[in-house]
């Protein structure tokens, strides 16, 4: 048979077995197209039908179509039923395991999640269907309060709209902490031999699932209210603040959450507060890309807001913009490593002043511990350093992060926050925002912004500057041949500074495993990280410099000026 007769024949086959009538549809149309000899819908259905989305330590993630190539009602079937069986396969005797999921206001999000419900209920596993579009922290969450096995969250986080994902947690000793190797592999293994026993309509399915309580949700606000630690009757001059959800489901949870703590509730940014899955006032859903704060900024400067608050749609992520009169929108939000640096020195001063009020810790505790990923900043060291905590440096993704023993508070730069690891092991916008909002309050009460802090944290610990180039491609093989030409002719000199030495962690390097990562090491001190995206078709770059010597503004000077020089350098090695 011709590879076209192969292609065509695996599509019937898909559409036999599809339940989904749009995707069911666009697939016939491809079909029919291809069949009468148009040569682009013949190398879609080759990109659809040739590969398969891998199931990893991200779960899955991708376009909705049709195809085992993309996001769909089968590939979400035989995740659930592998998911299953994977459950089952470690049980102990007689017991039965459980599994949370929940879904955001993403295109298919709940109709993945009840599949999944549906198709756990029917393999034996006990399933627990959250009651609503919620933030992805609750699935995190619900994972430890209601001691189930494992958690599923559908959701793509900040993708393109029509992508859509599936994330995994783990129970147990895992804290609710989301899957890593080798436990995606044995997943996907599951996952691979439901694939290739039989259509999906064959595998079992019930409605016996449960719908989640709302003691849930309720338990998830109050605990993530005392993360400001403050009564209500406390809490100081709280600036004026515009929220934005960026068409996510994060409002309902905040907006709750605030409550609870006795906060004011924020001027909104109504345009983007609910949820909508076509997220039609952005270019692209994510706080960190250009443009995505514009209707943020124009809430703000209508109403004179003091700081403006964002959450990604899935609320696991935070953004956090302040009033800058250089700015043509006349904010600036601040990057994912000043937000952190602000947040660990906060959790690092809360520590201190619990560990004064106590006589003694328990010796069999861990050591009390600040991290972040390799390519968050090095500011985060220096606070653990002053602190006398114990710091450490994970790979990408919170999947790491959360897992650090002893940990107080974690962060990555992709803005991603954990302040409160005995309530959610991953990241979390919604606990962050609380957390950061207590401390804009407790500063506003002495007439200080967060700018100031800023400025406090240079002082006290040097100043930090960081800047990332992001290269988006539409061949990933132009990726590779970037990392292989600065693998095989490693610069000798970036912008004028000369290279101490180049760490390759794809053979890992201390603590951390095996990652497609170069670390180059600068004479003056300065870091450069080069490494491909999980989670999209990019390269990115991290660059970070410092300076302790003089005063704030000859520190900062003397980052700019270098930071401006290695990014200039690295532009050129990486085009």
């Amino acid at each position: 048979m011709s590879a076209r007769g192969e292609l065509a024949t695996a599509a019937h086959a898909w559409i036999a077995q599809d339940p989904d009538e749009e995707t069911r549809a666009e697939l016939t149309a491809l079909v029919t197209a291809a069949q009468g000899g148009d040569e682009t819908a013949v190398a879609e259905l080759a990109d659809r039908f040739d590969g398969r989305l891998a199931f990893g330590t991200a779960g899955l993630r991708g376009a909705i179509a049709a195809g085992p190539n993309r996001m769909n009602r089968v590939l979400v079937a035989q995740a659930a039923r592998g998911l299953a069986d994977f459950l089952l396969e470690r049980a102990a005797p007689g017991e039965v395991p459980s599994v949370v999921v929940g879904y955001d206001g993403r295109k298919n999000s709940q109709v993945f999640a009840t599949d999944s419900a549906e198709l756990l209920a029917g393999a034996g596993v006990r399933a627990i269907l959250l009651p609503r579009l919620l933030p992805t922290p609750l699935v995190a969450f619900a994972v430890r309060h209601l001691g189930t096995s494992a958690g599923v969250m559908v959701t793509a986080s900040h993708n393109p709209p029509n992508d859509n994902g599936y994330k995994v947690y783990l129970g147990d000793a895992d804290e609710g902490s989301q899957i890593i190797a080798p436990v995606d592999s044995e997943i996907e293994a599951h996952i691979l031999r439901v694939a290739s026993a039989g259509p999906i309509s064959e595998l079992p399915r019930s409605s016996e699932y449960e719908l989640a309580p709302e003691s849930v949700f309720e338990a998830y606000v109050t605990q993530t209210a005392a993360v400001s630690w403050l009564p209500a009757a406390e809490i100081g001059a709280q600036p004026r603040v515009v929220y934005t959800a960026l068409h996510g489901v994060g409002w309902e949870a905040f907006s709750r959450v605030l409550g609870a703590a006795g906060y004011i509730e924020p001027d909104v940014v109504t345009a983007q507060i609910r949820p909508d899955a076509r997220f039609p006032t952005v270019a692209f859903p994510n706080p960190e890309e250009p443009g995505a704060l514009d209707l943020a900024y124009a809430a703000a400067r209508s109403g004179g807001a003091q700081l403006i608050i964002a959450n990604d749609p899935d609320a696991d992520r935070l953004a956090i913009a302040m009033p800058d009169k250089g700015s043509d929108s006349g904010f600036r939000r601040l990057t994912g490593n000043e937000v952190g640096a602000l947040l660990g020195w906060r959790a690092a001063e809360a520590y201190a002043a619990e560990r004064g009020r106590k006589s003694s810790a328990p010796g069999d505790m861990p050591r009390p511990t600040l991290a972040c990923s390799v390519v968050s900043s090095p500011a985060l060291a220096a606070v653990a350093r002053a602190y006398g905590l114990g710091f450490q440096e994970t790979l990408t993704g919170f999947k790491w992060v959360s897992r650090v023993p002893g940990l107080i508070f974690g962060y990555e730069e992709a803005l991603g926050y954990l302040v409160n690891p005995q309530t959610v092991r991953d990241k979390d916008g919604i606990s962050a925002a609380v957390a950061l909002l207590a401390l804009a309050s407790d500063l506003a009460v002495d007439g200080f912004t967060l700018d100031d802090q800023l400025d406090r944290f240079s002082e006290k610990f040097g100043h930090f500057g960081s800047a990332q180039i992001s290269l988006r491609v539409s061949d990933l093989t132009l990726i590779q041949t970037v990392m292989s030409r600065l693998r095989a002719v490693p610069p000798t000199t970036i912008g004028g500074i000369d290279v101490a030495a180049i760490d390759d962690l794809a053979a890992g390097s201390g603590e951390l495993p095996p990652s497609d990562i170069l670390r180059i090491r600068m004479d003056d001190g300065s870091r450069i990280m080069v490494r491909p995206s999980g989670t999209e078709p990019k390269l990115k770059v991290y660059i970070d410099v410092s300076s302790t010597s003089g005063r704030l503004e000859k520190r900062k000077k003397s980052v700019a000026l270098r930071l401006g020089a290695l990014e200039a350098g690295m532009r050129e090695l990486v085009s």
